[in-house]
């Protein structure tokens, strides 16, 4: 028992390397989504019918493809079909941000129709440019009523980043994998690689929990 316990020590800075490399795949790739997500929400809700439609398909494409065949498809199919040299690293964090920007876009989408609609027009009023309005009173009520929405999204992306290790990433799953693959124990390193998930996803939920409270909107429900 105290052999393994040593053992386990041992291989714990290696694992724990690989749960860096999970972190910043989630923070560039939910970056990615919070980025593209926010445009994507603002033209499904105020763009004209033909880019509308144009988001549609792009949120159906990336909702409805799984994302390990996303990931086969971009770093063995369109990046080499392009002659672009990017790592897998990379790869992973695109793909997973393309994939999370689908969603984060219905998420912000949520937020803003969950907004009064006379909103604009009292901006309008005011002497504001709709992107003015947009800017400085629809987006920063949106952003605060998406947050809960947007702190589940940060779990989620932790759960798909384990997907990644199928491009070589060394990331806690491959790391895990091959620790255990080297060791023999299997069951003790999945388990030490589920405790770790489990205590990032709890640590990174406090955190967004905290935010949400800090800046939750005085009769606001959140979307």
């Amino acid at each position: 028992m105290l052999e393994d316990i040593y053992a386990v020590a041992g291989e714990l800075p290696y694992i724990l390397f690989g749960s860096l490399i999970t972190l910043e795949v989630v923070f560039f790739s939910l970056a990615l989504g919070l980025v593209l997500g926010i445009p994507l929400a603002l033209a499904q809700v105020y763009g004209p019918p033909a880019l509308i439609r144009l988001v549609g398909l792009y949120v159906w494409f990336f909702r409805g493809t799984p994302i390990l065949v996303l990931l086969y498809l971009f770093y063995f199919g369109l990046f080499i079909a392009l002659r672009l040299d990017v790592s897998a690293l990379a790869s992973s964090c695109i793909v997973l941000g393309l994939t999370s920007a689908a969603y984060q876009a219905q998420i912000f989408r949520g937020g803003i129709e969950a907004l009064p609609h006379g909103q604009l027009k009292a901006a309008r009023a005011l002497g504001m440019s709709d992107l003015q309005g947009i800017r400085h009173v629809i987006l920063p009520q949106a952003l605060r009523l998406a947050l809960p929405g947007w702190s589940n999204e940060f779990s989620i992306l932790l759960k798909d980043s384990a997907l990644v290790h199928v491009l070589g990433v060394p990331e806690l799953l491959a790391a895990s994998h091959h620790v255990a693959s080297r060791t023999g124990g299997h069951f003790t390193y999945y388990i030490l690689a589920g405790l770790i998930y489990l205590s990032i996803t709890l640590v990174g939920l406090k955190l967004l929990r905290g935010l949400e409270a800090k800046t939750r909107l005085p009769g606001h429900a959140h979307a």
